[in-house]
């Protein structure tokens, strides 16, 4: 199986995020992810690892605002110059906003700090001076992906550092800075019906966002359930599409404790939607933070769990472009994702 991936990921480390009420921790999404990971598909005998190819703006302003990806390319260098004592030991900060904007008006504001907090959902999508460089490296993994999976009919597997399905068109957020998923099924749109799949614990709302009033992609996502988990102000069960994309979007919010029982059954209806919408490609936003034990989900799916998910999704035999997305049970986290990937080799 085709894996891409780029070692550019490893300069995308902030020093700290921010949780809930302040508390300054460790980031979670951090390179140690990506070795796990590296580590179990390098024991296999079936994984091909690939540099990906670098396909320029134009599939990923084809998905974001302009703006908001020159604001990516330029904050951390705008935020030194802006500050020369930051310059100082530049490792030991972030770029944070300190006000964040309620989306009440169209205006972009003209300072830095206003902008970040126009193009930031967050406090855990810190920017450091590498994460635009690193971002494109990861959306370059999913057009990878899906050009290898367009030109030879085959699976294939990004393997993308940062995550993109929380990056909505003209914001980031969770550790989400380029929508990934959301800018290889463009790219496929093009040549077909794409169908996107999100079972990442946390809802995709970058990605409902992006495609919400399209009936060309059927977006799909499983996750916890927005009244108790982040991101809190999308995912709900009503939310179907508007305009031209009206029944075109699903979500499948799901309560705490979730098992594999539940979660194989909820997955089957989903993999029944796709197979009435007839695709031609299929993308997987791959989250492993549905494993029982994640630090940052409250499911219960098993390593046996993510197997029988793999099996199901490649029943549907359909060309699919598998793209990484979160999962922070570190130490489980390389079986998990070879045991969802094995049914694709």
């Amino acid at each position: 199986m085709k894996i891409f991936y780029s070692d550019e990921h490893r300069k995308h480390f902030p020093p700290f995020e921010l949780f809930d009420g302040g508390k300054r921790v460790p980031y979670f999404e951090n390179p140690d992810r990506m070795d796990r990971i590296l580590t179990a598909l390098k024991k296999t005998d079936w994984a091909e690892f690939i540099e990906p190819t670098d396909f320029g703006l134009d599939p990923i302003h084809a998905v974001h605002d302009k703006a908001y990806i020159n604001f990516l390319a330029s904050c951390w260098t705008e935020w030194l110059d802006s500050d020369p004592t930051l310059a100082e030991a530049p490792e030991t900060h972030a770029f944070l906003p300190a006000t964040f904007a309620l989306r009440r008006t169209p205006r972009v504001p003209s300072s830095l700090h206003g902008k970040g907090g126009y193009y930031m959902m967050d406090l855990s999508a810190c920017i450091v001076e590498d994460t635009y460089k690193a971002s494109l490296a990861s959306a370059n993994c999913a057009l990878s992906a899906a050009e290898y999976a367009f030109s030879n009919q085959q699976p294939a597997f990004g393997l993308c550092r940062p995550p993109g399905h929380h990056a909505g068109k003209d914001y980031a957020g969770g550790y989400c800075f380029i929508n990934n998923a959301s800018v290889a099924a463009n790219w496929l749109s093009l040549k077909g019906k794409v169908a996107l799949l999100d079972i990442d614990y946390h809802v995709g709302n970058g990605t409902q966002e992006i495609f919400y009033e399209r009936n060309d992609v059927l977006t799909i996502s499983i996750h916890g359930d927005p009244e108790f988990e982040y991101p809190h102000y999308f995912g709900f069960a009503d939310e179907t599409g508007a305009g031209a994309g009206l029944g075109f979007h699903r979500n499948f919010p799901l309560p705490k404790d979730t098992d594999d029982v539940k979660y194989l059954s909820t997955l089957d209806e989903a993999l029944n939607m796709i197979k009435e919408f007839a695709p031609e490609y299929l993308v997987i936003s791959a989250g492993m933070d549905i494993f029982d034990g994640d630090p940052l989900g409250t499911f219960k799916v098993t390593q046996n769990g993510f197997t029988e998910i793999g099996k199901r999704i490649y029943a549907l035999d359909l060309p699919t472009v598998i793209l990484m997305e979160g999962g922070y049970a570190n130490e489980a986290l390389g079986t998990n994702t070879v045991n969802l990937l094995e049914n694709f080799k």
